[in-house]
């Protein structure tokens, strides 16, 4: 097995991929009204409590875990790198052989790295991931990765 990635690159290589999939959706958001309570002035926070603004935010809501579960989630199956992480010279690898994890292994490892965080706790989640990552010996594993059974390694050759 590779030595471990370090935490730095990690981060790096998380903020690539989010920007790698953020930039897109922030224009397909567009016609979904996303951006409706930055321009229109009256009453639009009452409009948004009260499921006024119709359901494109929550269209838009699920196409948004959906982007970000299945790029991580197809990148990793792929070959155990997103583009950060292509980027960073990191790869994705189960723990107990060191293979590209599978495809369930890559959707749990996805599903517990994005959901929560675009669900509900947005700025909570990462946080608590990063203080795991740095807490956990000896394999520096987020909840993610204990979820997946998966470690993130060094892909450098």
């Amino acid at each position: 097995m590779p030595p471990l990635a370090s935490v730095g690159k990690r981060i790096l290589a998380r903020v690539v991929d989010w920007l790698i999939v953020a930039i897109p959706l922030a224009v397909i958001a567009i016609p979904f009204n996303v951006y409706r309570h930055w321009s229109d002035e009256s009453n639009s926070w009452d409009d948004t409590v009260n499921g006024m603004n119709g359901g494109g935010q929550w269209v838009f809501r699920i196409i948004t875990i959906i982007a970000y579960v299945g790029y991580d989630m197809v990148m990793v199956q792929r070959g155990g790198q997103t583009f950060g992480k292509m980027l960073f010279k990191t790869r994705v690898a189960m723990l107990n052989d060191g293979r590209v994890p599978d495809s369930r292994a890559s959707f749990l490892r996805a599903v517990v790295l994005w959901v929560p965080a675009l669900v509900c706790c947005a700025c909570l989640w990462p946080l608590l991931l990063l203080i795991l990552l740095l807490l956990d010996r000896p394999y520096r594993q987020g909840l993610h990765d204990k979820a997946a059974k998966t470690v993130v390694v060094s892909a450098a050759r």
